[in-house]
């Protein structure tokens, strides 16, 4: 009888205080502008995924978390990798109106394996229920250490999308920002 009452209790529990439409909007998940990085998987090649959101600070390894974009996949090569793909992921809060950077830096290249080519593909996603719209995509080869490449800077208007003629690679280094 006992366990009758508690299973009773727990189906009805969920019920009792559903979340409203303020709660439901809160928990909207992430991801209306994704970032992504990909170079050869099995190179022990840590390649690093650099992002600014307009009127916001850069966002990559040593800074993973920003008003609006987070990083959400440090891959670091070789190094305490379970699944031996290589990529980096970000992920913003929102779609601000302004421009973008994306920025990729090699990081560290114990094989000297030169050049590294790295695949940057940026997506939109304005609403929970339609799915990433692919905007932009870029090749880009790291040459050496140290090295960081705008792969591109882009502007979206205020309904989210790519405002036309915005697109260009004018280097911006993102990564020896300071906080002020």
């Amino acid at each position: 009888a006992l366990a009758g009452f508690v299973a009773i209790v727990v189906m009805i529990l969920p019920h009792l205080n559903p979340p409203d439409a303020r709660q439901a909007d809160a928990m909207e998940p992430p991801g209306n502008v994704v970032v992504e990085v990909r170079w050869p998987d099995g190179l022990d090649t840590d390649i690093d995924l650099w992002v600014q959101a307009p009127a916001d600070i850069p966002v990559g390894y040593s800074n993973k978390g920003g008003a609006v974009f987070n990083l959400l996949r440090d891959d670091l090569g070789k190094r305490a990798d379970a699944t031996g793909l290589n990529y980096e992921v970000s992920y913003s809060r929102g779609i601000l109106p302004g421009e973008y950077t994306v920025n990729v830096h090699l990081y560290r290249n114990p094989g000297r394996t030169l050049p590294v080519p790295v695949t940057v593909v940026t997506s939109v996603k304005k609403s929970a229920e339609e799915s990433a719209r692919q905007i932009l995509a870029s090749k880009v080869d790291l040459t050496r250490e140290g090295q960081e490449i705008t792969a591109y800077r882009f502007r979206l208007d205020d309904q989210g999308d790519l405002v036309p003629g915005s697109v260009h690679n004018l280097q911006r280094p993102l990564r020896n920002w300071k906080k002020r």
